[in-house]
């Protein structure tokens, strides 16, 4: 389990160059910044940034295959979480970050050029009008309840795009909870920043 500061900044540490390292330093400093301009995150949240948000988002990779390519869908990316923390440590695929509130777009798109992520490109939109592509991986935290999550995202999935979906402490029962089509396709995998959190993972085309 991950808890402090510095055991995050250890975790990422191993896993991430010093070049995507600065970038990291650097998302938090502007992250700060923009938080008194717009509530990206809560307030309470920047207390421990790089466990809420940088683990949260980055630990997704551990359970994503290293052999995948193909497009990294993020839906609903919010303040980035994960969208930009995944380009910015997997900078070999291309990372489509979708999220429709004007000031998250503008603020996503600034940091697509500050930080240097020609592999990350924004979706200004809502997800129903995005053009319908094949995902090799869809992932989205605090976008919607896992049902309509899979109903709105289904286009987007073929029979080798993988799911992970940060879903907190209603993961399991969320799973529980979906119909009888999805029985076998998704499970919970324990999330590495919060003792009862999970992350529902899964792989396959979902059929609606």
């Amino acid at each position: 389990m991950i808890r402090t500061e510095q055991d995050a900044k250890d975790y990422l540490a191993r896993r991430a160059s010093h070049a995507e390292l600065e970038k990291l330093d650097a998302l938090e400093n502007y992250l700060r910044e923009e938080n008194e301009r717009q509530n990206l995150v809560s307030q309470k949240s920047l207390e421990d940034v790089w466990v809420r948000h940088f683990v949260d988002s980055a630990q997704l990779l551990d359970h994503v295959s290293r052999e995948t390519s193909g497009v990294w869908l993020d839906l609903g990316s919010g303040a980035g979480f994960p969208g930009l923390v995944i380009a910015i440590l997997n900078q070999d695929q291309p990372t489509l970050l979708v999220e429709s509130r004007t000031r998250r777009v503008e603020w996503l798109e600034s940091m697509v050029q500050v930080l240097d992520l020609p592999n990350c490109d924004i979706a200004g939109k809502r997800l129903e009008l995005v053009e319908t592509r094949e995902a090799a991986v869809i992932s989205a935290r605090a976008f919607a309840p896992l049902a309509k999550l899979l109903s709105l995202s289904a286009r987007f999935s073929t029979g080798r795009t993988q799911w992970v979906l940060p879903k907190g402490l209603s993961a399991a029962q969320e799973v529980e909870s979906l119909p009888q089509k999805f029985a076998g396709m998704f499970h919970v995998k324990p999330s590495l920043t919060h003792g009862e959190a999970g992350i529902v993972v899964g792989r396959g085309r979902v059929k609606v």
